[in-house]
């Protein structure tokens, strides 16, 4: 935030803001303006570590480009202020006016396959499809007169929120699919203790996960190639994926799985298969409303939003107004605060935490692959070289880390790349699982664990 706020002050110390671009299009430049004033990049410098004459030299390279685009990912959400990053993001992109042109806005980089369309159709715990609220009452009267059901008010549960409410005795039973929240959430130990506390736990996937050691029934589910549905880019490229070959023995397509348990539950669901899911998602989705199957059949892909039929869909979104009353973009100032967990005395190090080229999320799926689980068999943990002399160890010999809530003990590889005092470990291996160490600590407005940075202390092992 603190380097992000340094780059803002510098475009409107040199004159770089869009000022046409935010009289017209924002609110609240004032007030950001204002904040900004303590964020000089000569003053930021010794927080940042980075020197003041590149931080003017950032700003003034992305605020006069013909296009600028920011792309990010994980590194920039989990953590406390992970939201804070978002909006500092949002802030430069609209001061400059790199936004709502071709080459320009803002672009995360969603951490799994079809997490953009997960998220769109409403898989995040307090909105419906298409982001709309379930607390807004004329929103969710339009979805209990598609549904014919009344529906809960309440915003749901977040992960970790989820995992607290099994100790709480507010949730006795789960059903999982397609997620590893064994190998996945904060803290570890305390989500595994969860999900043994469990009464029943379902667990839906296509292999024998952690997360499936926990639960009382198994549903052999099916991979991507394995059944025909769409899957949305981070783009808002809506694809359609077709089944290639049939899942193997007694696996079964995760609709036909989802259908019979409504049937025998008496919800009387009658969808004949992926076409009649997507007809409905366009009824409850007015950002694809205008994309037919029969579209998705003959083009294959078709980007929203596309509201009504025949429209070619929008590459490029915020060209005249943004979703807001009055279409401004509203301008959030966000303070530099620091991480939730400092390192100390006693955990003088900071853990770093993410995937490996080799090895995707959990490991569950290129872990089983022979020619990857080859390349790199075993857990490590990266660090400075002078870390590693510091503790009197070599490339390839065993340590230990620890962190106020587990210990892990894994292979030792050196890289200049981290500063002295960082240590990064990849979170795939079940025998050495990073998340035993990570903070469950939440930010406060999006919910999300610091997955990225906790103290720990490290020794020879």
């Amino acid at each position: 935030v603190a380097v992000l706020n340094a780059i803002m002050h510098s475009v409107i110390e040199q004159g770089l803001v869009n000022q046409d671009f935010v009289r017209r299009r924002t609110e609240g430049f004032a007030a950001l303006k204002a904040q900004l004033a303590a964020y000089a990049p000569e003053t930021m410098e010794a927080i940042c570590g980075i020197p003041a004459e590149t931080l003017h030299e950032v700003a003034r390279v992305y605020a006069s480009s013909h296009g600028s685009m920011i792309f990010w990912g994980m590194g920039v959400s989990q953590h406390v202020h992970g939201t804070d990053y978002a909006r500092c993001l949002i802030n430069l992109a609209l001061i400059t006016g790199q936004i709502g042109r071709p080459g320009t806005g803002l672009h995360p980089l969603r951490g799994q396959n079809n997490v953009q369309g997960a998220s769109d159709v409403g898989l995040i715990p307090m909105v419906f499809p298409d982001y709309q609220r379930v607390d807004d009452p004329k929103v969710r009267s339009r979805f209990e007169a598609l549904w014919g059901k009344a529906l809960d008010p309440t915003p749901g549960l977040t992960v970790v929120e989820i995992m607290h409410a099994i100790h709480a005795g507010r949730i006795r039973g789960m059903y999982i699919m397609g997620e590893n929240p064994a190998m996945s959430d904060p803290n570890l130990n305390d989500a595994r203790a969860a999900l043994a506390e469990l009464d029943h736990l379902v667990v839906q996937d296509i292999f024998l996960t952690e997360t499936a050691h926990y639960a009382d029934v198994i549903l052999p589910a099916s991979a991507f190639a394995e059944k025909t549905g769409t899957f949305t880019n981070t783009d808002r490229r809506v694809q359609l994926g077709r089944q290639a070959i049939d899942p193997p023995g007694e696996a079964r397509q995760d609709l036909a799985i989802i259908m019979d348990m409504a049937q025998r539950l008496g919800l009387h669901w009658d969808y004949g298969g992926p076409r009649d899911v997507f007809n409905e998602m366009r009824q409850a989705m007015p950002s694809i409303a205008g994309i037919t199957w029969d579209r998705l059949e003959a083009e294959s892909a078709v980007t929203y939003p596309c509201e009504q039929e025949g429209d070619p869909g929008d590459e490029v979104i915020f060209t005249e107004q943004f979703p807001r009353d009055g279409g401004k973009a509203l301008l959030v100032p966000a303070s530099f605060r620091n991480a939730d967990e400092l390192p100390d005395q006693d955990y003088p190090l900071v853990l770093i935490t993410g995937r490996q080229l080799e090895h995707w999320h959990t490991g569950a799926m290129t872990r089983r692959a022979r020619v990857l689980d080859a390349i790199e068999p075993e857990a490590v943990a990266t660090l400075h070289p002078a870390q590693m002399a510091a503790i009197g160890v070599q490339p390839g010999d065993a340590i230990r880390l620890r962190s106020r809530r587990g210990e892990v003990v894994v292979r030792a590889r050196t890289d200049n790349g981290l500063r002295e005092g960082q240590v990064f470990l990849p979170f795939c291996y079940h025998e050495a699982a990073a998340n035993l160490l990570t903070n469950e600590a939440l930010d406060p407005d999006g919910k999300i664990p610091e997955f990225k940075f906790c103290a720990i202390r490290l020794e020879a092992a």
